[in-house]
């Protein structure tokens, strides 16, 4: 027999939506939920960089709580970064302010392909600290952990630092496929490691965000992304846990993206979640449960604005099996916590059922 947090955190909210059941409510969360506009993840974090912080297994485990404590949120998502794997395999990455990863010696030919290598539980071991002391103190409420996607990691790794047009990245891809081939294929060895590191201590669902596969065509994206990526979910099947895939920009990619192997496809602003689902299931993947998707620019709306768009959102997402509230992609760092906490307290009284 279970113990009753295990059978409290089967039943909630989120993981009943990500499985297609009914529960009570839509579940929200929202990326980059943990820090970025929350006045105490600043003050927890004063003197410390990011990455310095994603490695203190106390501060993580307090700024994954905050948006927790603050607005009543159906999961917590791990308080990391997807480039922190590479970190702690020894490459020289930093995120800079403003700007983002930023990597000292980018990795543009056959050389620096074998400083890539799997992580392993003693790489991270505050990894595997932080989601356990987590777990024990979310009572029953679930923990998401998360990696970045071969591609996108690739994309830091190439071009060095965020690009807006990956130019670097695609003229690898083309001019030498079987190098693509060979660091994308190591990268979703890092994401398998990194993800079955949480999942092991207790993580109890995840997110592989594809972040900036938005910027491919659906031909590029299925030769070059998406075995790997499927890769990742394969490997990942049997843990039994929820996979969620996430992209920005991705609404011609939404049927490839689910056919990798998500239980739950995230979807942003750009397309509605009922036209998400119809694209899911017209490409044979579908349909599934579906996470988002309100425009984060709505933040700084007034409210009888955003109101009736989180409505709208709410129905649309009836026509999948099971709806997810999210955001169509992070908070941004100077959005108002009050209007993430309202948002929170009337998608779960507008989405509440009563019990049959």
């Amino acid at each position: 027999m279970s113990p009753p947090q295990s059978r409290a955190l089967d039943r909630s909210a989120f993981l009943l939506a990500a499985r297609g059941e009914p529960g009570p409510h839509t579940p929200v969360w929202f990326m980059r939920q943990a820090g970025r506009a929350l006045p105490e993840y600043h003050a927890a974090r004063t003197g410390t960089t990011m990455l310095e912080a994603c490695m203190r297994p106390d501060l993580v485990v307090e700024i994954t709580l905050q948006p927790v404590r603050r607005y009543g949120v159906d999961a917590a998502v791990l308080y990391s970064d997807i480039v922190l794997p590479l970190k702690s395999v020894g490459f020289d990455i930093e995120i800079k302010p403003g700007i983002g990863p930023v990597l000292a010696d980018p990795i543009r030919d056959a050389a620096g392909l074998a400083a890539v290598r799997p992580v392993t539980p003693a790489d991270v071991p505050y990894t595997t600290d932080s989601v356990q002391q987590l777990v024990s103190e979310l009572d029953g409420t679930p923990l998401i952990g998360f990696a970045g996607a071969p591609f996108t990691v690739a994309s830091y790794l190439v071009e060095g630092g965020p690009s807006k047009d990956h130019a670097k990245t695609k003229a690898l891809m083309y001019s030498d496929p079987g190098l693509w081939h060979a660091l994308a294929d190591r990268l979703a060895d890092v994401a398998i490691a990194y993800l079955s590191v949480q999942v092991e201590a207790g993580a109890s669902a995840m997110q592989l965000f594809d972040s900036w596969a938005g910027g491919l065509s659906p031909r590029d994206y299925e030769r070059f992304v998406l075995p790997h990526s499927a890769k990742v979910f394969e490997a990942l099947a049997s843990y039994g846990v929820p996979r969620v895939h996430f992209g920005v920009n991705t609404g011609e990619l939404l049927g490839l993206m689910s056919s990798a192997g998500a239980d739950v496809v995230g979807v942003d602003w750009r397309v509605p979640l009922d036209e998400a689902v119809r694209r899911i299931t017209a490409a044979g993947a579908g349909p599934k449960p579906v996470q988002g998707n309100l425009d984060p620019a709505l933040l700084f709306a007034p409210w009888e604005a955003v109101e009736p768009e989180i409505d709208r959102i709410l129905a649309e997402g009836k026509a999948a099996p099971g709806h997810i509230f999210n955001l169509g992609h992070g908070v941004p760092p100077d959005a108002d916590p009050e209007v993430l906490r309202r948002i929170v307290q009337h998608v779960h009284a507008k989405s509440a059922r009563v019990p049959a």
